[in-house]
C-alpha cells in the first residue's frame, strides 16, 4: 500500500525569502502525522503547497501515489484533501448546516440528497448538531474551530490537513477537541496537523516533524523528536 502524502525536495520561495527549502516526508494510511515549529518557520506554506493555494517552485507533492502539482485547489479536495485553517474561515451569513452542505457540495462532489446526510452525521460527530441553524458569524470560538473540522469532514477526506486547530482554546476546550479528532483518527483518515499546543498534537500524533526557517530540523517519534537537543533549544527554547 503506497503513501497517502508523499513529499520529495519540495521548495518554494517568495522573493528572496526561502519559506520551504528541500522538505521531504510520507504519510501512512490511517497515520496522524504532527508537525511543529516556531512563528515563521513555514509550516502553513507547507500546508499551502499541499493543499493546492500555493505552487511549488520545485519538488513533487504526490497523493495516493500520483504526482498533484498540476492540480488547482478545488480538484485537490474532490481527489480527498480536506483542510481547516489556522483563523477559521466560516461563511458568517450563512447556518452552520449551510457551511457544510457548500463543503459536502462542492468539495466532495455529492449531489444533494446524499450531501445532506453527509452533513447531518458530521453535525453529530462534532457536537454541532444543536447549531445547525445558526448563523456561522455569531457562533463562539470553539464552535468555529469546531465548524472548521466539521466543513473540512463534510468534503469527506482521506486526508485532513488540521492547522493549529487548538489555537486559543481553553485548555478543557482544546481536550475536547482532541476527542472529536481521536475519533476521525479511529476512522481511518489520514492527518496531518501542524499545532503549538504540543500536548493536543502529542495526545493523537504517531509520528512528528519540526521544521526551522522551512528546512526540516527532526522526525520521527514523538519522544524522540522531542529529546533532540535542536529541537529543545530551537523550539523549545531549552538548553540541552
Amino acid at each position: 500500500m503506497c503513501d497517502v502524502l508523499q513529499l520529495e525536495s519540495v521548495s518554494k520561495r517568495f522573493g528572496a525569502l526561502k519559506v520551504t527549502d528541500d522538505i521531504s516526508f510520507s504519510v501512512k494510511p490511517g497515520e496522524t502525522y504532527g508537525i511543529l515549529g516556531p512563528n515563521g518557520a513555514g509550516k502553513t506554506t507547507l500546508f499551502n503547497l499541499i493543499s493546492g493555494d500555493v505552487r511549488a517552485d520545485s519538488g513533487v507533492i504526490a497523493f495516493d501515489g500520483v504526482p498533484i502539482g498540476h492540480l488547482p485547489p478545488h480538484q485537490r479536495c474532490v481527489a480527498g484533501i480536506g483542510r481547516s485553517y489556522q483563523v477559521p474561515r466560516p461563511f458568517g451569513g450563512m447556518t452552520v448546516f449551510e457551511n457544510l452542505l457548500v463543503g459536502a457540495t462542492f468539495g466532495g462532489g455529492k449531489p444533494e440528497r446524499e450531501a445532506y446526510d453527509v452533513c447531518v452525521d458530521v453535525l453529530e460527530r462534532t457536537g454541532l448538531g444543536a447549531k445547525a441553524n445558526r448563523l456561522a458569524g455569531g457562533l463562539t470560538l470553539l464552535d468555529r474551530k469546531r465548524l472548521e473540522l466539521a466543513r473540512a469532514l463534510a468534503t469527506q477526506p482521506r486526508l485532513l490537513l488540521l492547522d493549529e486547530i487548538a489555537g486559543g482554546l481553553t485548555e478543557p476546550e482544546a481536550h475536547a477537541l482532541v476527542d472529536e479528532i481521536r475519533q476521525v483518527k479511529a476512522a481511518g483518515v489520514t492527518i496531518v496537523w501542524i499545532e503549538h499546543v504540543v500536548q493536543a498534537l502529542l495526545a493523537v500524533a504517531d509520528r512528528l516533524l519540526v521544521i526551522n526557517f522551512g528546512s526540516k530540523l527532526a522526525e520521527g517519534e514523538p519522544e524522540a523528536v522531542l529529546d533532540n537537543p535542536d529541537v529543545r533549544r530551537v523550539y523549545l527554547g531549552l538548553e540541552a
